[in-house]
């Protein structure tokens, strides 16, 4: 009995290799698992579940099989893709979870989450995020025509590529009070995100014992996934 943790394909027609692998992926090894949790930019950018883009029909079909093949598949929302809907969730056959859900697996408590709101060293980000959450905004976007929303989707990769560069590695990585903030918060001992594309498990202390804040790297030259049964936390990386 295992459960699977992925995240950060960032799914793109620009990277067939990418999608390949992740379709391989979801038609062996992850037929396997007991559960697929999916922590966030699943896809490289979203405009809406009206978008027409056969990559994202694909995708929904693949995960679909998945599901119906008796493996349950949850969602949460990445910095990249916070604009996937119901409409591609019922699509897909994925339940779309909340920004920090807490899980009980085989006697562990453990909090997932795609990892982006402990990046607290980053106001600007955080504040930028904040403004793009906002139901009207969220409403005024999805209104508008496809070719705008794309325009207006490239400009905002564009500009955070941009403002990237210019960061060091320390801001735009998660902020330590902060983890333990939010696993104390939820009275978790493990913590489980995405967002650094920093694979690693890390050991650190929390609710007053030993805890753990598990990493999964981003889907670039191979991929990555946590596998949690009830002996271990695993970070794994494999091959497309």
């Amino acid at each position: 009995m295992a459960t699977f943790f992925i995240a950060d394909l960032h799914l793109q027609t620009e990277e067939p290799a990418i999608t390949a692998g992740f379709l391989r992926f979801l038609g062996g090894e992850a037929r396997r698992a007991d559960a697929l949790y999916i922590l966030g930019d699943l896809f490289e950018a979203w405009i809406g579940d009206d978008d027409p883009n056969p990559l994202h029909r694909e995708v929904a079909s693949a995960i679909k099989s998945l599901v119906d093949s008796g493996v349950p598949c949850y969602f949460i929302h990445g910095n990249r893709d916070f604009l996937i809907g119901k409409r591609f969730a019922a699509e897909s056959g994925m339940q779309l979870l909340p920004e920090e859900k807490m899980l009980d697996l085989y006697g562990r408590r453990i909090l997932i989450m795609h990892g982006d709101t402990l990046c607290t060293d980053d106001p600007g980000y955080l504040a930028f995020r904040a403004k793009v959450h906002t139901p009207w905004i969220q409403k005024l976007f999805l209104a508008l025509p496809l070719f705008i929303r794309r325009r207006i989707a490239q400009k905002m990769r564009n500009d955070s590529k941009a403002a990237n560069s210019s960061k060091s590695m320390e801001i735009m990585d998660v902020n330590p009070q902060a983890v333990i903030d939010v696993m104390e918060k939820h009275h978790v001992q493990w913590l489980i995100h995405g967002h650094t594309h920093r694979p690693d498990i890390h050991a650190l202390e929390a609710n007053g014992d030993e805890a753990f804040r598990a990493v999964l790297g981003a889907w670039h030259t191979e991929g990555s996934l946590i596998r949690v049964t009830k002996d271990d936390v695993t970070l794994i990386a494999f091959p497309f």
